[in-house]
């Protein structure tokens, strides 16, 4: 699929601090729109379909070869020694149908207490021609983005994991082209995650066997990103809390019902509001380096741990509006004889902070080493979702059975 594009339309995300708002300042207060944006968002893409059919969540969802994205400490209480899985996402679909991520993640399970694994995310935009301002071509370029991502997981009780996982960014979307006398080059970072699971077998229903879990994983913790030479200005990535408990009841010797609830907070400055003349144009502050005045909220050029702990009370509408930065993505998972699944989920987002709503479904079979997953998204906002109109899917594969090795956990 070829398409023409305008560089400054394409690049003005990642050039220059992103302030996708449409606010108002009445009286002193803010209200409205005020979207918190990052580079590379690629990186919070839901990469497979069982998570995908539970609305975009697992952070506390059983250990499967996708646990990566979702919660790295998951992968010591995986059930299999080793798993391999290959996802598929097509994106933009409804306009597009060379725009798609894909999904590759590999664990092993050394022992009762260690699991390693390694996963690679790409994202590919299609093809797009380069044209100047005289619309004139500029030749043809496929642009792309990839992470490779490490993870160690470790037993630290009976119940408790932890794991730190290790990620490098490469975004290309320009191939070195110069936009308004700038020129570009591929963006470059790293980054880490810090991610804890609890799980354990409860005793609340009677004649009835349950699992109780909880998992926190803080992801894409790392250094800004820049798309031009100059370096001069940089964006962050988007580190992000997720956070969730998942409750799994097993109905008879067939049949059993998962819940799970997962909370997500971008750990990434909010854009303030910048304070303007009667002519609508910026005030620059004279006491800080001629930038752009701020009248509500926090300037956003800071470091990367100030931005993670700045991000939970800098938004400019205060209070009311930090809680609105709190997605929420509730999921079902029905599993008959651990060989066939049904999955619904509901995925919400504040209509000032991405409005992104949907309803998803989807459906699991597992048959000995096999396993094969399909989601189906479904907007409810009214908003217009890359994802609505396609069907995702996950192949996997599972196999053997973990060493038993008796090892006492640290703590």
């Amino acid at each position: 699929m070829k398409f023409k594009i305008l560089l400054i339309g394409a690049l003005a995300s990642v050039f220059f601090t992103a302030n996708a708002q449409n606010y108002n300042n009445l009286n002193g207060q803010a209200s409205g729109v005020n979207v918190i944006t990052t580079a590379v968002p690629f990186l919070m893409i839901g990469p497979d379909a069982r998570a995908g059919g539970m609305g975009d969540g697992g952070v506390a969802s059983s250990a499967d070869a996708n646990s990566m994205h979702w919660n790295p400490a998951k992968y010591v209480f995986s059930e299999n020694k080793q798993g391999f899985a290959i996802s598929y996402t097509p994106w933009l679909r409804n306009l597009v149908n060379d725009i798609n991520l894909a999904y590759v993640s590999y664990y092993n399970k050394l022992d009762r207490m260690n699991a390693i694994a390694f996963t690679m995310r790409y994202f590919s935009l299609g093809e797009i021609q380069f044209t100047d301002q005289n619309g004139q071509s500029l030749g043809y370029f496929k642009p792309n983005e990839f992470a490779l991502d490490a993870t160690y997981s470790r037993l630290l009780t009976d119940n408790l994991s932890l794991a730190v996982a290790g990620r490098f960014i490469y975004s290309n979307l320009t191939a070195g082209q110069t936009v308004q006398g700038v020129e570009t080059t591929a963006g470059i970072s790293v980054g880490a995650d810090i991610a804890l699971y609890w799980e354990k077998d409860v005793d609340w229903f009677k004649n009835m066997d349950a699992q109780f879990a909880w998992g926190v994983n803080i992801s894409n913790i790392g250094n800004k990103m820049s798309y031009t030479k100059s370096n001069i200005e940089r964006d962050f990535i988007p580190t992000n809390l997720r956070i969730g408990p998942r409750l799994t009841l097993d109905l008879d010797d067939y049949n059993s019902l998962s819940f799970q609830v997962d909370i997500n907070k971008l750990l990434v400055p909010t854009p303030p509001i910048y304070c303007t003349d009667s002519a609508g144009n910026p005030i620059p502050d004279p006491g800080n380096n001629n930038k752009n005045q701020i009248c509500a909220g926090r300037d956003p050029d800071v470091g990367v741990i100030a931005g993670m702990i700045q991000s939970w009370y800098d938004a400019p509408g205060g209070f009311s509006e930090e809680l609105r930065e709190f997605s929420l993505a509730v999921g079902v998972e029905y599993w008959y004889n651990n060989l066939f699944s049904v999955r619904a989920g509901y995925f919400w987002e504040d209509k000032t902070k991405g409005a992104r709503q949907y309803v998803t479904l989807g459906v699991g079979l597992r048959y000995n080493v096999f396993g094969l997953d399909f989601s189906y998204l479904i907007p409810t906002s009214g908003v217009q979702n890359p994802l609505q109109n396609t069907l995702r899917f996950s192949l996997l594969f599972n196999f053997g059975k973990p060493k038993t090795t008796s090892v006492t956990p640290a703590g």
